[in-house]
């Protein structure tokens, strides 16, 4: 049976879109027939999902030790992925040395150095450039593992054309892949709340990811210009892991409120009228706002939130920087049935045409095994990478062995 290894960042959660992600690969590849086994050095949490359940086996594995390479010389597996290029980091050159015939896949969900060094520059008040990002340490620590790898899935077209333009990397080392979804049908659309029976606006992210904290205090900043010209109208703010930071910013008697962890955050996204989301920084593309055309909600956001995420396509609402602007966008937007109606549609044909999992799951799987037919060859002509995979062997390595035989003193 062909197997596949997942070495995860963190366990699944539901509540995120790194979770949704993994889950809709691990989709793909039970399709075609895979044997999944999750291993991951990190600690479950109480929104962890039971991967069992899904016919998964799931590993414990530590960081820095040599158990790791027993474990991975006993599954062999045809496919190791790599849930973001940190996990690369620890465990490459042990899948490499170990299981040198395993297919190195890393899935980046989004480009880190690029949201980070965006949110360094925001801080500094200055602005983003490419320069910046071609002196930023974390991107030749995320290029590296890029090059590393037989293949990385590159999940916003931003990101694909920044690498190849500004970064160079060879497209075959590249794969763009965005969310896999279910294409919106008819009977979808019959199922939607109408325009007056919706109410409220809404914002859903998880707090431990910095974007989100930083948007919600951008919507604070608005409130009282919505509430003035929307008396009965609230904005909602719910995701996992709510810091004091926006605990404290609950205000049900202005109409804002903190609502906490949803449990279905999609039931919440489609009974509000409209999402909202000011991300000021980022990178990849933005689950919330798939998950707002996916129950028929427009959006207002940013041209960071709508990066990468429409091509040429009209967004589904308003992409709006300014926040005097961005607030009055999403009073017209509350207010316009007409308007409400025409950035839905806009949505469905976003999701139809650039997300419907149907189109997008037989090229990749048809490029994994091309690459598994040709792996030598492949590995061949990606010299830098074969540069980099012997450097790492000698470095990280030998790190790795010191730190192993320290923490056996």
């Amino acid at each position: 049976m062909k197997t596949l290894l997942i070495i995860g960042y963190v366990w699944i959660e539901k509540t995120t879109g790194a979770g949704n992600r993994m889950l809709q690969l691990i989709e793909v590849f039970k399709k075609q027939g895979y044997a999944i086994t999750f291993a991951t050095p990190a600690q479950k949490t109480e929104n962890s999902i039971n991967l069992f359940s899904l016919g998964i086996k799931e590993v414990s594995i530590e960081l820095n030790s040599s158990s790791f390479d027993e474990f991975i010389k006993d599954l062999k597996p045809n496919i190791v992925l790599f849930d973001r290029f940190m996990m690369e980091e620890q465990f490459g050159w042990r899948v490499a040395e170990n299981s040198p015939k395993s297919l190195r896949v890393l899935d980046t969900e989004d480009l880190h150095f690029l949201r980070k060094t965006r949110h360094q520059q925001l801080k500094k008040g200055e602005e983003f450039t490419n320069e910046a990002l071609l002196q930023s340490d974390d991107a030749k620590r995320e290029i590296a593992a890029i090059l590393r790898c037989d293949l990385s899935l590159i999940i916003s077209s931003y990101e694909v054309k920044l690498l190849k333009e500004v970064f160079k990397i060879d497209e075959k080392l590249l794969c763009h892949l965005p969310f896999l979804l279910n294409a919106i049908n008819e009977k979808t659309i019959a199922d939607w709340k109408s325009f007056e029976e919706r109410e409220h606006f809404v914002f859903i992210g998880n707090f431990f990811h910095a974007p989100n904290v930083d948007a919600v205090l951008q919507l604070k900043s608005i409130r009282k210009s919505i509430r003035k010209q929307l008396p009965k109208a609230e904005i909602h703010i719910y995701g996992a892991y709510a810091t004091q930071q926006i605990q404290q910013l609950d205000k049900p008697q202005e109409g804002f409120i903190v609502k906490g962890f949803a449990e279905e955050a999609i039931e919440v996204v489609k009974k509000a009228k409209v999402v909202l989301a000011p991300l000021r920084f980022g990178a990849g593309i933005k689950g919330k706002l798939t998950e707002a055309m996916l129950c028929g909600t427009p959006s207002v956001t940013t041209v960071i939130g709508a990066e990468g995420m429409h091509t040429d396509l009209p967004w589904n609402g308003f992409v709006e920087d300014n926040l005097e602007e961005f607030a009055n966008k999403a009073i017209e937007l509350y207010t316009n049935e007409n308007v409400w109606k025409e950035a839905q549609k806009n949505g469905v044909k976003i999701i139809n045409e650039l997300y419907d999992k149907e189109k997008l799951e037989q090229p990749f799987i048809n490029q994994i095994k091309n690459l598994q037919e040709n792996l030598n060859a492949h590995r061949i002509q990606n010299f830098f990478g074969s540069l980099l995979q012997h450097q790492t062997l000698r470095a990280i390595k030998y790190m790795s062995k010191w730190i192993e035989e320290k923490n056996r003193g």
